[in-house]
């Protein structure tokens, strides 16, 4: 009880150094426990708006499951009836086994299809009339159509009459009335079934959730279900069964992430089951194929976290171990003191042990309902530092998040016990000897682990960037490459081993402008600069600690704006304006064949060849595209992907442009730096000749084409045209110049490359072809899509295809993966802007607390306040100031080296434009504006507290 009392009293001694280390604690256990929170409720949430997407573009039910077989002939009816009643009992526990709660369920079972004849059908209609039709019924009849005329059938009857109801399609086939008879009879014995008409039905429209339409099977007498399944079913009929079907509408937002391996596993065990059973069966479930990816997708989250937490993780165990490093040095003395008069080495760190784990078991009870704020916020990024207000993530704890969270608090115990380790084999004597010794080399330097920090960082990215190249060379998928898990840690490797390296120097730096100056100081200076020159190891932990945090920030902040600016930079630069419409031409090209038919035979020429047809087509008017509501401008843009083209070099296949230049200027987009001149130079190159075109670089390298030379173009069933060649291009809006993975050449060195010719649209037209050509349309400032979407609609635009850049961005913007780096940069950077802040004061104060001898005696001797808040002022500019500095020019240099990882995320092939390290000058602000608010507290405080010292109590100190 004594050992808790004094660890009480310690713990409440120490009580705001023991608040900033159980503060990083917490933040610790809080970011490890929002992980799987996070993966989690990102992809349920994606989950969901994938099927949600589903549904709207098949307008099918994403939760529908739908059993149906056939019944093969060949066995005992008693058997088959005991089949059946089995497989209704396995069909009915469905949504028990899936976990899914049923919103609707219906079964559905229909006869073999007869031959039908109207009781009252003439010798002729006996004859010819071969109508086709089956009895046929679906559970709750009377619930799920909607009855048109007449009335619901009797099942009561006993007359043997089935009393049926048909769609008004059907009865126009059978060419009578309601109220008519029709009979069925049996070739082998002669029995007979009577039908009669009682109901005209069509589907109920609100009847969402089954997914049922009596118009699909039009050929068909409806029955009520009781009444088919006792004489069908339960009895043998002179009719045999044909098809069954069981169909549920599940609950699809109770699909769990965590259950979707047992979600699949059931889904393959009703196909198992009914797989002949009965007879051919299908199980159709809309869900499975977007369910299925995400098992794929759950673990490239899970590593894309972890590759983004890193960093952030690395920071927070350097503060961690700064804090404790700190509070350990305070307690030296205690510690040395209590070594002397015979307490064990394991003695004192079972107190400091004590000491962690309850600041531990705090963390633990308060860091994961922090993580799961921290889940919200990062869920309610919408990009780098911005927020929407949209739904909250789905977010409840776990106990993986508990798991991970204790293993967290251990990982961070055992890092706080590391100082307190190695405070305990120094005796009072070499306590003295270490404080005398302060200007010493330190162990970081004197182990130069600086050196192989930065050897080891260097060495993975040279590796990395090897195999990167190679990718991109192939344009092979980024999962070709095997990624070492140390990659992602390497930014915080390469700062700190910077940072160290940095801080190697920066003593004899200082030493250097202390020497220049030293007969023209002031007396606060010349004793700040002693200060920093003599005692460069008692600040190193700090300037580590800020160029850290700093050079993180930066490359969180850096990191995060390429990435987004990237994404957005391949949608606009494929789709190459706001709006790509494709619209319907009318033309004289022959109808397609139908299914399994033959198409018309071509026409011959005379040599006997078969030669296709030249299809030609009716241009609409383009002056409708200029008038729809919200365009600013639009161009017409012919695009060819299978044209040819002939050089004195060879001849090879291209893609052809036909454009108009000035149209086409106003509304195609293009990142600067792609091409050597801007665009409309290029367009303003080809303007005044109509034979002028531009030609790929991969087309000039390869078959020695330069501008002035003459090139021919032409595609199938056409002459060549001859151009002139004006200018060469790297790039063009809407062309990727990036080849196609695996295909290579016959020397095996080089990949086939894309070629492209862009030209005048109006001489395209007039010496090769009329053929369809895209509309690209730029939006008003401030014009939404829908407004050209109503439009469209209004004038009845008949529309075959539209690309929407913006809809294209909002859907990239609610991909999992950006959501991830977003949220987590955006927390990467306020957590270290939030840890550097609370770092630095428990630095500077405890830095003043062990220096209140000094102040006292500076003050006793003469120097004023304002003069000793100048020292303050100017230690902080050359150590904190200089820290900052040297992180700014560290967390760039780690943005140019490092980003380029996050590649990884891309596919080479479709990369286009290339990757580009983008940075935001906002951010920048956003973090000086950080580090000047953290300068200026901490020196406020400092302030005060030298304000409130007394010089009686500081001398007295010293006698002491």
């Amino acid at each position: 009880m004594a050992l808790w009392t004094m660890i009480f009293r310690k713990m409440a001694k120490n009580r705001w150094l023991q608040l900033n280390l159980w503060f990083g604690l917490t933040i610790c256990v809080a970011l490890f426990s929002s992980m799987p929170l996070y993966s989690h409720a990102i992809l349920q949430r994606t989950l969901f708006k994938e099927l949600q997407q589903q549904q709207i573009d098949s307008n099918i039910y994403p939760g529908l499951l739908r059993v149906s077989t056939s019944i093969s002939g060949g066995r005992e009816f008693d058997m088959l009836r005991s089949q059946i009643a089995k497989a209704d009992t396995y069909m009915k526990n469905a949504p028990e086994r899936l976990g899914l709660d049923s919103q609707s369920y219906l079964m559905m079972r229909a006869t073999q299809s007869f031959r039908v004849l109207p009781a009252n059908a003439t010798e002729r209609e006996a004859k010819e009339m071969t109508i086709n039709g089956s009895i046929r019924t679906v559970s709750d009849l009377e619930n799920r159509v909607h009855l048109i005329d007449g009335r619901m059938p009797d099942q009561k009857r006993s007359d043997g009459v089935y009393e049926a109801l048909v769609t008004q399609k059907y009865l126009i086939d059978l060419k009578r009335d309601l109220g008519q008879e029709f009979i069925y009879t049996n070739k082998d014995n002669g029995k007979k079934i009577r039908i009669l008409l009682v109901g005209l039905i069509e589907t109920k429209e609100n009847n969402g959730y089954d997914q049922f339409n009596v118009e699909y099977y039009n050929s068909s007498f409806y029955i009520p279900y009781d009444q088919f399944q006792h004489d069908f079913v339960q009895n043998e009929s002179i009719l045999k069964l044909s098809v069954l079907m069981w169909q549920y509408s599940l609950n699809y937002q109770q699909i769990n992430i965590d259950s979707i391996e047992s979600f699949l596993a059931q889904n393959a065990a009703i196909n198992n089951y009914f797989n002949m059973r009965l007879g051919i069966a299908s199980v159709e479930m809309p869900a499975k194929t977007s369910i299925a990816t995400f098992i794929e997708k759950k673990e490239k989250l899970d590593i894309m976290l972890w590759s983004l937490y890193s960093p952030v993780m690395f920071m927070l165990a350097f503060y961690l171990y700064m804090a404790a490093n700190l509070i350990i040095d305070r307690q030296k003395t205690e510690i040395s003191v209590l070594r002397s008069r015979g307490a064990s080495r394991w003695q004192i760190m079972s107190v400091f042990a004590a000491e962690s784990i309850i600041l531990g078991v705090l963390a633990l009870a308060v860091g994961p309902f922090i993580g799961i704020y921290f889940t919200k916020i990062l869920g309610a990024s919408s990009g780098f530092l911005e927020f929407v207000q949209r739904s909250s993530l789905p977010v409840a704890m776990n106990s993986t998040s508990y798991k991970i969270a204790a293993l967290a608090v251990v990982g961070s115990i055992i890092l706080i016990l590391v100082p307190a380790f190695l405070a305990t084999r120094i005796s009072i004597v070499g306590h003295k000897q270490q404080l005398a010794r302060s200007n010493k080399m330190s162990f970081w330097h004197k182990t130069f682990i600086d050196i192989v920090l930065l050897g080891i960082s260097i060495y993975l990215l040279v590796g990395f960037n090897q195999r990167l190249d190679q990718l991109k060379e192939l344009a092979l998928d980024p999962n070709a490459i095997q990624v070492d898990p140390l990659l992602f840690f390497m930014p915080a490797i390469f700062s700190l081993g910077c940072g160290l390296f940095a801080l190697r120097i920066y003593p004899w730096f200082i030493k250097l402008i202390f020497w220049l100056g030293k007969r023209w100081w002031t007396p606060a200076l010349y004793s700040t600069l002693l200060q920093i020159s003599r005692s460069s190891s008692q600040y190193l932990t700090i300037k580590v600690f800020l160029i850290m945090t700093i050079a993180m920030g930066l490359f969180s902040a850096n990191a995060a704006r390429t990435i987004n600016g990237n994404m957005e930079d391949k949608i606009h630069y494929t789709t190459g304006s706001d709006i790509q419409l494709s619209i319907h031409w009318d033309n004289d090209a022959p109808p397609p064949p139908p299914p399994g038919g033959a198409p018309g035979a071509p026409a011959e020429d005379p040599s006997g060849i078969a030669a296709p047809k030249r299809v030609s087509y009716t241009e609409p008017p383009f002056i409708t595209m200029t008038e729809l509501a919200g365009v600013e401008t639009a161009a017409r843009v012919f695009k060819k992907d299978d044209a040819h083209f002939s050089s004195d070099g060879g001849e090879d296949v291209t893609t052809l442009y036909g454009i108009d230049t000035f149209d086409f200027g106003r509304v195609a987009w293009m990142r600067d730096g792609l091409l050597n001149y801007p665009i409309n130079s290029y367009l303003n190159l080809i303007a005044s000749d109509p034979k002028a075109v531009l030609i790929s670089r991969s087309i000039a390298d390869k078959y020695k084409v330069k501008p002035g030379d003459r090139i021919s173009a032409n595609w199938s069933g056409l002459d060549y045209t001859g151009f002139i060649v004006y200018g060469i291009i790297d790039y063009w809006p809407g062309w990727n110049p990036l080849p196609v993975g695996g295909v290579s050449e016959e020397n095996d060195s080089n990949v086939q490359k894309p070629n492209l010719i862009v030209g005048h649209l109006s001489y395209i037209q007039n010496h090769l072809a009329l053929e369809p050509y895209q509309v690209w349309i730029k939006l008003k400032e401030g014009a939404a899509s829908k407004l050209i979407y109503d439009d469209l609609v209004k004038k009845e635009v008949p529309v075959e295809e539209m690309i929407d850049a913006n809809q294209q961005l909002i859907r990239s913007k609610n991909d999992p993966f950006r959501l991830a780096i977003n949220g987590v940069m955006t927390l990467g950077f306020v957590i270290s802007m939030m840890i550097s802040f609370f770092g630095f004061l428990l630095f500077w104060v405890l830095t003043l607390a062990g220096r209140t001898l000094q102040y006292g005696i500076l003050r006793a001797m003469g120097i004023s306040f304002l003069q000793i808040i100048g020292m303050l002022l100017s230690e902080q500019a050359l150590t904190s100031g200089a820290a900052v500095l040297i992180g700014v020019f560290i967390g760039n240099g780690v943005s140019d080296m490092f980003v380029p990882l996050f590649q990884l995320s891309f596919n080479a092939s479709e990369q286009v434009p290339p990757f580009e390290i983008v940075r935001q000058l906002s951010d920048y602000m956003q973090l000086y504006g950080v580090v000047g608010f953290m300068l200026t507290i901490g020196l406020a405080v400092l302030g005060i507290r030298i304000s409130r010292m007394k010089i009686t109590q500081a001398l007295k100190l010293g006698e002491e």
